[in-house]
Formats: structure tokens, C-alpha cells, sequence
């Protein structure tokens, strides 16, 4: 009797050593989650460069682990994701991603054809009117404002955002937002093919003339002052985005653009990623606003579309030279997926037609359009 107790004593004690005691409810309920976003990323490919470290850093979130996100404590150093987390908390991760983002983008079709910056402009109004709906529904407008630029299909810029005003809620925006930049090929072709015509499906437009590199750099030197003079909450994200763009645009500094493209943006990604899923508790993601989010991400979307295809088909009543409205939706800045859509739906119209250099006007135009937009919400909310 005497040796069983000793040995049911050091089980016991075995037993403590282990992490099993300190696993909840809510953790395995996340790994469920988790398992969605994982089958999402891998099996179905939804954006899995960030899909799957978001995915990961939930996983580390959701089990009971020594030395990954525990505070600072005494002659104790932080765990290895408190100090990570800290090129979120203090905004460094989201404009190096934007650095990179400039040096793989051509803005050469909006110079060529500036006019579809309005497009990008349209697409906007699904972010207000998305702000509008979550204040109406109960959140603060710091709250509305983050989860509202859901609605611009640019998942670092939401990031930026959410930390700014809502850090509480950057574990649902971060998910939603790139949940749904992933799923642009499957939310935006029913609202392009409701709100446009055959006729209009198959409307070809004029090629566009060729941008020379000067054009090229004096636009990324003019967007960098003027968007910075007039809304300087958004400096972090155009500055970046605008330098990335002019070592590109420069032909003079190859390696750094290389590097940018290349090497800065995956690594930053892998830290972004994961430093967002690390923040995924099961006490922070498992409420009934989250669910809200997921909703109002997706009506940001639909609105951010149609405002594109509409305000295309309004310009086409002014105009001699005419848009097809489908190049509209991609004035989300889920780039270059947005404009690919615009390619593939044009198609299915008319096989012969390729929109995809003039949707990738909009496209680039949404990405400072987005900034912006964040720009505008940290300086009346911040």
C-alpha cells in the first residue's frame, strides 16, 4: 500500500510538471479555429503567406507556453513574443511591409491614365459606410474606425490602424481583413456581374501609352509631399511606401530593391503574422463582437466594390473614352488579386478583352487611398 502511494505521489508530481493542468475550454475551442484557418491557408492556398504564421501564432497563443508572450518579471527577461510583438505595438512592422509593397508596384498605369484614381477614391466610401454601421450597432468611433478599413483590403494598413485605436480588437481586424483579401476572387464577382450590363462587361478600353521613368520617380517624390502635407497621420505608410517605390522606380539601386522585395518584406511577414495570431486568445477572440467584425468586414467589401463598378459607370456618362465598370472593383488594395478578378470576369464576357493593366490603376490607387483614409481616422480618433 505504502509503494502505491509513493507511486501515485509521483505521478501526481509528474503529472504537475506538464502543461496539461493549465489547459482551458476555451484553448481547445480555439484550436478549432485555428484547424479553419490552417485547412484555408494550406489546402484552399487563401493568401497562406500570412494565413498560416497567423495561424501558428494562435496555436502558440492558445497552449499553455513558458517563455513565448510572458511579461517581463524582476531579473526575468520578457518571453521571446513580448519583444516581437513590439514591432506591432510600436508601429515598425506594418510601413516595413509597405516599404516592401512600393518596391514590387508599378503605379505606371495611374500615371498613364490618372483618372481611374477615382476609382480607388470610390472604394473607399465601403470603409465610411462600414464606420457608419459599426457605430450604429454599439462600437466606439475608435472601434468603427478600425474595423471600417476592413473595407480596404489592406491588411498591414488595418493593422496599423487597429493598433493605433483599438488594440483590442486587432486579433478579429487582423483575421477578417486577410481572411477576406483571400477570399476577393469568390465576394467580389457576384456584386461586378449584379450592377453591370453585358455590354458593359465587354467594353475594351484604349492601351495604354508607355510612362517613363522620370514620370515614374517625380510621382512618387509628389504623392510623398502632398499626401503627407495634407493628412500627416499617414506618413509612416506613404513615406515607406513612396521610397520602396522610388528605389524601384530609380533603376540605380538594384540590391535594395531586391532586398526589399525579397528578404525585408517575408521576414517582416513571418514576425507580422505571427505577432497578430499571438494575440488570439481564446479570451480575446471568443466574444460575440468578433462575430460583428467577420459581418461588417464583409459588407465593407461589397460596398467598397460596387462603389468602384458605380463611380466607372458614372464617369462613363461623361466621358468619350469609356471605362469598363469591372475595372472599378479593383479600387480595393488587395493588389494585385483585386485587378486579376477584373481580368477574369472581363473574360468571361469577352474572351479577347485584357483589363488587367488598366485595373491595376485602381488597384496601386487604392493602396494610397487606403492609407489615407487611415491617415484621416488616427488624426480625428487617435
Amino acid at each position: 500500500m505504502e509503494a502505491t502511494t509513493t507511486e501515485m505521489s509521483r505521478l501526481a508530481e509528474l503529472w504537475s510538471l506538464t502543461a496539461f493542468p493549465d489547459l482551458t475550454i476555451q484553448m481547445v475551442v480555439m484550436w478549432v479555429v485555428i484547424a479553419v484557418l490552417f485547412y484555408l491557408a494550406v489546402w484552399k492556398q487563401y493568401e497562406p503567406l500570412l494565413l498560416i504564421p497567423i495561424a501558428f501564432g494562435a496555436l502558440l497563443a492558445n497552449l499553455p507556453t513558458q517563455g513565448m508572450i510572458n511579461l517581463p518579471h524582476g531579473d526575468h527577461p520578457g518571453g521571446l513574443y513580448y519583444y516581437i510583438k513590439l514591432g506591432i505595438d510600436y508601429e515598425i512592422f506594418p510601413p516595413l511591409i509597405f516599404l516592401g509593397v512600393g518596391a514590387l508596384t508599378d503605379f505606371g498605369p495611374l500615371i498613364a491614365n490618372p483618372r481611374t484614381l477615382l476609382l480607388g477614391a470610390a472604394a473607399q466610401f465601403g470603409v465610411f459606410a462600414t464606420f457608419l454601421g459599426a457605430t450604429a450597432i454599439g462600437f466606439s468611433p475608435q472601434e468603427a474606425g478600425a474595423i471600417g478599413i476592413i473595407g480596404g483590403a489592406d491588411g498591414p494598413t488595418s493593422i496599423f490602424l487597429a493598433n493605433k485605436l483599438a488594440p483590442h480588437l486587432l486579433a478579429p481586424i487582423a483575421v477578417a481583413a486577410y481572411s477576406y483579401m483571400a477570399l476577393v476572387p469568390m465576394l467580389q464577382p457576384p456584386v461586378m456581374r449584379a450592377l453591370t450590363t453585358e455590354a458593359e462587361r465587354k467594353i475594351r478600353m484604349k492601351s495604354l501609352r508607355q510612362v517613363s521613368r522620370l514620370e515614374k520617380l517625380i510621382f512618387a517624390g509628389m504623392v510623398t509631399i502632398v499626401v503627407i502635407l495634407l493628412v500627416p497621420a499617414a506618413s509612416a505608410l506613404i513615406g515607406m511606401l513612396m521610397l520602396g517605390n522610388f528605389l524601384r522606380e530609380s533603376l540605380v539601386t538594384e540590391r535594395l530593391v531586391k532586398a526589399a522585395q525579397n528578404e525585408l518584406i517575408n521576414v517582416v511577414t513571418i514576425f507580422l503574422g505571427t505577432s497578430v495570431g499571438i494575440t488570439m486568445t481564446g479570451e480575446a477572440f471568443l466574444k460575440a463582437e468578433t462575430l460583428k467584425i467577420l459581418g461588417l468586414g464583409v459588407i465593407a467589401f461589397g460596398i467598397a466594390t460596387a462603389c468602384g463598378v458605380l463611380m466607372a459607370k458614372l464617369m462613363n456618362v461623361f466621358s468619350k473614352n469609356k471605362i469598363n465598370p469591372l475595372i472599378g472593383s479593383a479600387g480595393v488594395s488587395a493588389v494585385p488579386m483585386a485587378a486579376r478578378v477584373s481580368q477574369v470576369e472581363g473574360q468571361r464576357a469577352d474572351p479577347g478583352n485584357f483589363l488587367l493593366m488598366h485595373a491595376m490603376g485602381p488597384n496601386v490607387a487604392g493602396v494610397i487611398g487606403t492609407a489615407v483614409v487611415a491617415g484621416y481616422f488616427i488624426a480625428s480618433y487617435g
